[in-house]
């Protein structure tokens, strides 16, 4: 009995043991599946899976940095790889363009509005998982604005206003194909674009359009002018030809009727003259009805005529004023554009002035410094007695200033000097040839009145002035 216990014990144990080893192995097959499937990633529609981290290397054998995935699922493994959506919803953008420049320097204002989103494309998603992912709605927005600016600034730059306005397809066109370029750089792509208007500064749009429209008013006049002359004309031709119908036919009735009359009545004369006569009467009648029928052609078509002369003038008269009206726009802009570079140019020259005056003052300023440094060395010199000091420089000058009074007189030319002198004196005892050597003696200003006129005085050992210094008289011979 014991042993039956035992054996009973011992298999328990066994079936107790297998029993937990089998729950341990449920158990963690339960937990890989779930892990499996928490991992499991589907994506939306509309949206894009980035998985990053280690994701392994493109076809070209370079490392990724991030795998995108549109649509279908992936598995992302724990610890070595995480994820985030891209949202594919549209971004609209107002993009309100002022004063830009176009090919013939006039400034547009062109407001429009752009729808972009992330693209789908490959490679294209990859840079807006490099660059995107991440980032809100409204930074995503501010970075493409600032590249549809840039390029709508740049296509503008190229285009003539004529066609912006009126070649609307090839400017979208040219917008849709530089923006999206562009934008497909930094993983976005242009869904539409709505320029809603298009004007300038300076009216030339609107003088385009008036001008567009003064042609079709006078096209359409002109064509209403020839439906109406086109109309009396047919009008006039129905009636002659209703005319000309009744006018033969009543010919044939007539003549049947006097074939009748003439065999019935070949005898009576009386009969056939009054037959004759009704019958010029009636011919006559045709005839006036005739003309008056041509008259009133004529008239009709003169009319006409008149109607186009009409109109031909007022075509002139709107095609000069619309010219006129573009010439003084011009007139306008081009005294403008004189105006400012005269404005300019003057601005440049009294810049210029005034450098140059500041540095003559500055030269001038430079120049009296050191006169004063000079002078200021000379009355240290001189024991600082600035009267000592100017004697001093006057001195140094001297020999200058007797060159001076020397160069006075030092190119009269005398060859020859002859004096016809008849011994007599004159009022003051002196003879002439005395005169004439004192005269020229005088020419010269004596060295004593040099000194003085510069404020010195001769040595002297030199001697002294006399009150009164008379000339000693000098007789020439000849």
């Amino acid at each position: 009995m014991n042993k039956i216990l035992a054996s009973a014990a011992t298999g328990t144990g066994i079936n107790f043991t297998v029993l937990m080893l089998v729950s341990v192995i449920v158990l963690l097959a339960l937990t890989t599946i779930i892990v499996i499937f928490s991992r499991y990633r589907k994506c939306p529609s509309d949206k894009i899976l980035v998985i990053y981290g280690k994701v392994g290397s493109a076809q070209d054998g370079s490392s990724r940095s991030a795998k995108c995935i549109h649509g279908g699922a992936a598995f992302i493994w724990p610890v070595i790889q995480a994820y985030e959506y891209l949202d594919l919803m549209p971004i609209s953008i107002s993009v309100d363009l002022r004063n830009a420049l176009s090919k013939q320097h006039i400034r547009v204002d062109v407001p429009s509005r752009f729808t972009v989103g992330i693209s789908t494309e490959n490679g294209v998603m990859q840079n807006a998982a490099e660059r995107l992912l991440g980032m809100k709605t409204d930074d995503i927005k501010q970075v493409a604005e600032d590249i549809i600016f840039g390029q709508m600034r740049l296509i503008i730059a190229t285009m003539d206003i004529e066609e912006i306005n009126a070649d609307r397809d090839k400017f979208l066109e040219a917008v849709s194909s530089n923006v999206e370029t562009e934008l497909k750089k930094i993983g976005l792509r242009l869904i539409n674009v709505n320029v809603t208007d298009i004007t300038d500064e300076s009216g030339y749009i609107e003088a385009l359009g008036q001008e567009a429209a003064a042609q079709a008013i006078n096209t359409a006049k002109v064509s209403v002018a020839e439906a109406e002359r086109s109309g009396a004309i047919g009008s006039a031709e129905a009636e002659r030809q209703r005319r000309i119908s009744v006018s033969k036919s009543n010919s044939e009735a007539v003549a049947g009727e006097n074939e009748a009359k003439v065999k019935i009545a070949e005898s009576e004369a009386v009969r056939r003259e009054r037959e004759a006569e009704a019958l010029k009467r009636a011919t006559a009648a045709e005839n006036i009805q005739a003309a008056k029928a041509l008259e009133e052609s004529y008239g009709a078509q003169q009319a006409a005529e008149l109607a186009r002369a009409h109109l031909e003038q007022a075509k002139l008269e709107a095609d000069v004023l619309v010219k006129a009206e573009i010439k003084k726009k011009e007139l306008e802009l081009q005294a403008e554009a004189e105006a400012e570079q005269i404005r300019r140019r003057a601005k440049g020259e009294a810049d210029a002035t005034l450098l140059r005056m500041q540095a003559e003052a500055d030269g001038l300023r430079q120049i009296l410094m050191k006169q004063a440094e000079g002078f200021a060395e000379i009355v240290r010199s001189a024991g600082g007695d600035s009267s000592d000091a100017i004697r001093l420089m006057l001195a140094d000058k001297m020999e200058d200033l007797v060159r001076v009074q020397v160069d006075a007189i030092k190119n009269l030319k005398i060859d020859k000097i002859t004096v016809w002198d008849n011994g007599g004196n004159g009022e003051d005892g002196k003879n002439t040839t005395a005169n004439f050597v004192s005269g020229l003696m005088k020419s010269i200003p004596p060295m004593n009145e040099m000194f003085d006129m510069a404020g010195m005085q001769l040595p002297k050992y030199l001697g002294e002035t006399k009150p009164t210094a008379e000339i000693p008289d000098t007789t020439a011979e000849v």
